[in-house]
């Protein structure tokens, strides 16, 4: 046994020896550093000490490369940060009521860039220019578009596209002109500021973020229309702003002023126009060819979520390729998504689009709201009393005169006008938030050397419209006491807005006079007979009011099993002791068996009840219910002469 024991102690000194052979090689051998540094970062020798390189060499029991996960680890930790800070949040439920959620964010924002800043920490880069247009932007747009009440929208279409498109040209070009103006005065130092670089300003801070204004008008429950326009210019502002944006960029990358002539002008009008609807067209084209490739994934549900993310985002790659707008593109391509490919999609996938898609936009929203806080502390500023301050002005004066010049005229050809209180509750509205932020940390630096002044004039204009604006507009809504409106979701309600516009369609049509009633009846015929049969799968329900109280009823028995049904208290003995009767909750197997039970009824009723389409009425009546009726009709007219009553055209 000793003999053996000396074999093996011999036998491990030499493999140590050629260990330490082969480790002296490896450090000295210079021609591998990739693989070095990509596989054995652990044994990378220190060229700066001779004496210590030996000792790198040796395999350590625990070892420490923060650098190598920094960003990632960092970011995780901003998002974790700011999860814990929306549960607090939303903890006390009278929190929200009082502020919007972005102060928060924007405040635990602040708190970790004094705490970066006192320790001279370099924040880890999560905003840049490919980051955001191709990461964070896409999540925001496709969760606004996808969620987006489509009815109340194209009722109010009209409007909003007036009002988002010429109020964002107003503002824009009205901030910047008026900043130019203040900047030809030699007192305020901001002659070097030209008219270019102020338009630039002017429509990067011209981007509203309204999502304050908009939790307020739901608790608030006010009116549909000036929910819709509150919706409507947040959805369209964004993608207007930022061809304004890119085209200016354009404008000043030609270095002077005087090499720009009135053809580049006029091309610059064109491309506004061409970049919008091209996107539009272009997002509409993708969400047909996904609502197609939904109609054959029913025996494979598992991708259907991600056939939806994947042609949206598509759509807005495709968009920024060919240099038109990926924002308006991703917008239509949700829109379309929306109403096809929730009739392809099950249950299961619609609930995982759903909260997902939700989920991202929060994550997206987040960081930049955090980024914005962490670089409010810092050397990254300029300070100016008079850009800012008047930047500021201008922003709270453009804004109110370009609602009440364009709603003045769009009230006279509305049916139902906004009134004063509306407007004003528009104006106060015009909260900036995320996109004027972003689009002012992108520019570059080579072609605005005051980057740092537009930046802090815009953190000074985000923490007046969010902290200010976005605290008291809930009071000014009450105070206001504006229109509000009391719609829930019913059969009843959809039968008789149905009949309303069938009504209204048919009286158009016979005075001769075209709306968006008629328009709409158009389209919903077209719909039905070409599009429907082509996106959507086969054996779906012919009438949209029995889908309609399909879906209802099964929303109400999920959410009756998942609560679990209360027993209420049967005698007064039990009242008396004061015992509460055990809460029976479903199985799943009830629950299952609880929807197959309606899925089969209501299967039955859709046969039983054929849809009605004036489109469709039959040329001949059926003989046996008219002589049902003509026998009811006279089987009363005798009741009523033996009852020795007059005849009814006595």
């Amino acid at each position: 046994m000793g003999s053996a024991a000396l074999a093996h102690a011999k036998l491990l000194n030499w493999l140590l020896l050629l260990s330490s052979l082969v480790s002296c090689s490896a450090a000295d051998d210079v021609d591998e550093p990739n693989l070095s540094k990509n596989f054995l970062p652990l044994y990378e020798p220190d060229h700066g000490d001779s004496v210590g390189s030996s000792q790198d060499t040796r395999l350590h029991v625990f070892t420490v490369d923060y650098d190598y996960v920094q960003i990632p680890y960092e970011v995780t930790l901003w998002i974790l940060l700011a999860s814990l800070a929306k549960i607090g949040f939303h903890l006390y439920h009278r929190l929200p009521r009082l502020m919007p959620e972005s102060c928060i964010l924007i405040a635990i924002g602040a708190l970790v860039g004094a705490i970066i800043f006192a320790s001279d920490h370099k924040s880890p880069p999560v905003m840049n220019t490919s980051i955001y247009f191709l990461y964070l932007l896409p999540p925001i747009v496709l969760e606004e578009g996808y969620f987006m009440p489509t009815r109340p929208f194209f009722e109010n279409f009209g409007s909003i596209l007036w009002w988002s498109v010429l109020g964002s040209l107003m503002n824009s070009f009205g901030i910047g002109l008026s900043l130019y103006g203040v900047c030809q005065i030699e007192a305020f130092g901001l002659t070097d500021l030209n008219l270019l670089q102020n338009l630039l300003f002017g429509s990067m801070i011209s981007a509203v973020d309204p999502v304050a204004a908009l939790v307020v008008f739901e608790e608030a429950s006010v009116n549909e229309q000036l929910y819709m326009m509150i919706f409507g210019e947040s959805l369209l502002n964004d993608g207007i702003t930022v061809v304004l944006y890119n085209i200016f960029i354009a404008f000043t990358q030609m270095h002077r002023y005087e090499e720009i002539e009135s053809i580049d002008v006029f091309a610059g009008f064109a491309r506004f126009f061409v970049v919008g609807l091209g996107g539009v067209l272009f997002g509409i084209v993708f969400g047909f060819v996904s609502a197609l490739m939904t109609r054959f994934t029913h025996n494979v549900s598992a991708i259907e979520p991600l056939l939806v993310f994947m042609f949206s985002y598509l759509s807005y790659l495709s968009a920024e390729t060919l240099y038109i707008s990926g924002i308006l593109a991703m917008t239509a391509c949700a829109v379309t998504m929306k109403k096809y490919v929730e009739e392809n999609v099950s249950q299961n996938s619609y609930t995982t689009i759903k909260y997902f898609m939700k989920m991202l936009s929060s994550v997206s929203e987040t960081m930049i709201f955090m980024f914005m806080g962490v670089s409010t502390v810092g050397k990254n500023h300029e300070w100016n009393w008079a850009f800012i301050s008047f930047t500021l002005l201008f922003c709270l004066i453009w804004r109110t005169l370009s609602v009440f010049a364009l709603f003045y005229i769009s009230n006279k050809f509305r049916t139902y006008p906004f009134t004063l209180k509306d407007q004003l509750i528009i104006s106060y509205s015009g909260l900036r938030g995320a996109s004027s932020f972003s689009l002012a940390f992108l520019l570059p630096v080579k072609l605005f050397p005051r980057k740092k002044l537009f930046i802090t004039a815009t953190l000074v204009v985000i923490y007046f419209t969010v902290f200010i604006q976005g605290i008291t507009i809930g009071p000014l809504v009450r105070y206001l006491d504006v229109k509000k409106t009391n719609k829930k979701e019913s059969i009843n309600e959809e039968i008789h807005v149905r009949l309303m516009d069938h009504l209204k369609a048919g009286i158009e049509d016979i005075c001769g006079h075209w709306s968006h009633y008629q328009l709409r009846d158009k389209f919903k015929k077209f719909d039905n007979k070409y599009l429907k049969k082509i996106l959507i799968r086969e054996h779906q329900p012919k009438s949209s009011i029995v889908s309609l109280y399909k879906k209802m009823e099964i929303k109400l028995a999920i959410e009756m099993a998942e609560s679990g049904m209360k027993i209420s208290k049967s005698s007064t003995a039990s009242s008396r002791s004061g015992r509460n009767r055990r809460v029976h909750r479903l199985s799943p197997a009830e629950v299952e068996s609880m929807r197959d039970v309606l899925a089969h009824n209501l299967y039955q009723v859709r046969q039983r009840a054929p849809t009605y389409s004036r489109h469709t009425l039959p040329t001949n009546t059926n003989e046996k219910e008219a002589q049902e009726i003509l026998i009811r009709r006279q089987h009363s007219l005798r009741q009523s002469c033996r009852k020795g009553n007059s005849l009814p055209w006595d």
